[in-house]
């Protein structure tokens, strides 16, 4: 199965778990790139079609089921012959597990485990689910120390019609008394089954054991559990009471709605115990029907809280809010006539178990006396024995002796336990017979390997590479790597080339390729911030400069790209250096036609004024304006010609005697006068 794709999506990598109907692998969503859970149907269930049918249904059931504490159902469907189900894969251990590993657990711990399986029962509930399978293996405590309920594999809808009987399908020692006997189930059995939960939690240990499921069976309805404060003294006594209400034979006697129990719970761990004794008063004796049929009397758990204060004797009836209302004296009579009743019950009771009790006693002596006679008896069941409890079994047995003991190494069984025996368990052997024992080592030390470089491979491909040196691949959250294909691996964890042990896990993360990121617009800021803008989101900027008749000097006018670009990519401003100017051609001492077609030429308009100088006739003397002048400004050059020297006059002399002087008017035809 390893390396198959389901639905076109979904590798199938290593096996991770194995149920009564399927095997868990742990899988990789290709579409996503995430690391899944994939529960596939054990091949000789999938051709039948009631089980066929019931796997859809767990699989739409699950799927519906929307809460924190509870695995979820990503999708389902059927690969040729292959039905599956792609779920929620979970970091962190079975309850069961790590009850084995540290034992009975803190108070507030048990009642924090039970209010989240309450939480998700409630919804479970209200979808009309019954679990019907509560018990510490389907219990998943994560790193983070909350839990999340697994495997509606068995779960039912109420409306469900693929089963034709009510068949136990359930772990003998979490089920129900109804649940044993074959009747309709509703959420109190959940409910039941929770209690033993949180009671093996609170103690360390289940609270009936047998030699098969039969016998626990008949247990759970005929025995009530001995409280769990007698086996861990630390237990609280409020804390016990929730528990055994919960343990209730009579279904009606326990906490009637998931709900209930998560509020009670609740109210348990903040401190308000008042409440919690309220709702946990004492059930009152009733009777039930175990497997074959017999009516059982069950003795009801004793509520610590209420008849530890009185003596065993109730002062006034407990009214809804936890207060004590006074009794009339007809009513206390009645009460303690009841309890003279009760109290004769009971003395009949224990009385006829007494007396049960040393017949059994008187014949186990009898079958002891005999047996030790027998030239055969079946062999003792010592496995997961310590090794001085199974030598010290044997040696008290009078009947086998003590083997050979070796040790071996065990991934499932703790050091210094048994793992097999010779002769079998229940094998008919010789008195004498020796019973050879193997216990284990522990788990074998894992080999040293070095960590491949996945560098730049598909996802199959490193799983491929981690499987051939005996390591495990998880993918890791995807990174951007513009260096790297987008699917492919671009980071490791721990390094290529370092050292891990065999079954360790090394995470992978997969490339985006290059990051793409909006590009801010920048026209219209000064060019200093749109610099800086543009760089902070890791882009390169390249400058221009232009004139603009719209926009000030040194602000941005354009940009090359907006929207998204790669990050890294330039992106190009051009900024603004204001209105474009033009230059005025300076035609000082031209004469007047040149410097007329010099302007024009230019793209000015010329007025031309003239005024007497010394300079030569007709040459420019003055201009206006010079220099420059903005592009749209008036474009008309005024200049000054001049016109000659300013004339100059004498005046006729009237001095008759001496010399005289001629003045010559110039007539303009350069002719003597005449």
């Amino acid at each position: 199965m390893a390396g198959k794709v389901l639905g076109g999506r979904y590798t199938v990598q290593d096996r991770i778990g194995t149920g009564g109907m399927a095997i868990v692998y742990r899988g990789l969503d290709e579409v996503l790139g995430r690391t899944v859970a994939i529960k596939t149907m054990l091949p000789q269930y999938a051709t039948d079609p009631s089980f066929a049918a019931r796997f859809k249904q767990e699989a739409q059931a699950a799927a519906a089921l929307s809460s924190p504490y509870i695995v979820s159902v990503y999708d389902w469907g059927k690969d040729e012959d292959t039905y599956y189900i792609v779920m929620e894969y979970l970091r962190g251990t079975d309850l069961k597990s790590g009850i084995r590993r540290h034992g009975a657990l803190d108070g507030k711990k048990v009642a924090q485990i039970g209010s989240q399986i309450a939480q998700a029962l409630s919804v479970a509930h209200r979808h009309e689910i019954i679990h019907r399978d509560i018990k510490p293996q389907n219990i998943m405590v994560l790193r983070d120390g909350n839990i999340k309920v697994m495997d509606f594999g068995i779960a039912r809808a109420k409306n469900s019609h693929l089963t034709t009987d009510n068949s136990v399908l359930g772990t003998a020692h979490y089920v129900s008394p109804e649940q044993t006997q074959g009747k309709e189930l509703g959420p109190t059995t959940d409910i039941y089954s929770l209690g033993i939960v949180m009671y093996e939690a609170a103690t360390g240990q289940v609270p009936f054991e047998g030699d098969d499921a039969i016998t626990v069976a008949l247990k759970q309805v005929n025995e009530q559990p001995k409280p769990p404060s007698q086996i861990n003294p630390n237990v609280d006594p409020s804390l016990e009471s929730i528990i055994l209400k919960c343990m209730q034979k009579d279904p009606a006697a326990r906490f009637q709605t998931a709900d209930e129990l998560y509020h009670t719970l609740r109210d348990y761990m903040a401190g308000r115990l008042q409440a919690v004794n309220a709702v946990t008063s004492v059930i009152p004796v009733t009777t039930t029907t175990n497997i074959a049929g017999k009516t059982t009397p069950i003795i009801p758990a004793t509520d610590a809280t209420s008849a530890s204060r009185t003596g065993g004797r109730s002062t006034g009836r407990a009214s809804r809010t936890g207060r004590t209302k006074p009794t009339t004296a007809t009513e206390r009579a009645r009460q303690q006539a009841e309890q003279r009743a009760r109290r004769d019950r009971r003395r009949r009771i224990f009385t006829t178990i007494g007396f049960i009790a040393l017949l059994l006693a008187i014949g186990t002596a009898v079958a002891m006396y005999f047996s030790n006679r027998e030239t055969t008896h079946a062999v003792p069941n010592l496995l997961n024995y310590t090794q001085t409890q199974a030598l010290t079994a044997i040696a008290d047995s009078d009947f086998f002796e003590r083997g050979e003991v070796t040790e071996e190494y065990s991934s499932t069984v703790e050091e210094g336990k048994v793992i097999s025996q010779n002769p079998v368990a229940g094998k008919m052997a010789e008195r004498g017979t020796k019973i050879d024992l193997v216990v284990s080592k522990g788990e074998e030390p894992k080999q040293s390997v070095e960590v491949p470089d996945l560098h730049n491979m598909t996802p199959t491909d490193a799983q491929a590479a981690l499987a051939a040196v005996g390591l495990k691949g998880e993918n890791g959250d995807s990174v951007y790597d513009e260096s790297v294909e987008a699917g492919k691996v671009a980071q490791q964890d721990p390094a290529a080339k370092t050292q891990a042990k065999e079954g360790d896990v090394v995470t992978y993360h997969l490339s985006k390729g290059k990051e793409t990121v909006e590009v801010p617009s920048v026209v219209g800021d000064y060019e200093s911030n749109a610099v800086a803008t543009l760089k902070e989101r890791g882009f390169v900027v390249d400058v221009d400069y232009d004139n603009s008749n719209s926009y000030d000097s040194g602000v941005v006018m354009e940009q090359s790209k907006t929207g998204t670009a790669e990050k890294g990519s330039t992106i190009r401003i051009i900024v603004s250096v204001g209105k474009a100017t033009i230059e005025i051609p300076s035609v000082m001492g031209y004469n007047q036609a040149d410097a007329t077609s010099t302007l024009q030429a230019a793209g000015f308009t010329v007025v031309v004024n003239t005024q007497h100088s010394d300079s030569e006739s007709g040459t420019v003397i003055y201009q206006s304006p010079t220099g420059t002048i903005s592009s749209d400004g008036d474009k008309t050059v005024t200049i000054t010609v001049s016109s000659g020297p300013e004339p100059t006059y004498e005046e006729p002399s009237t001095d008759t005697g001496g010399d005289q002087t001629v003045t010559v008017e110039d007539t303009g035809n350069n002719g003597n006068a005449g």
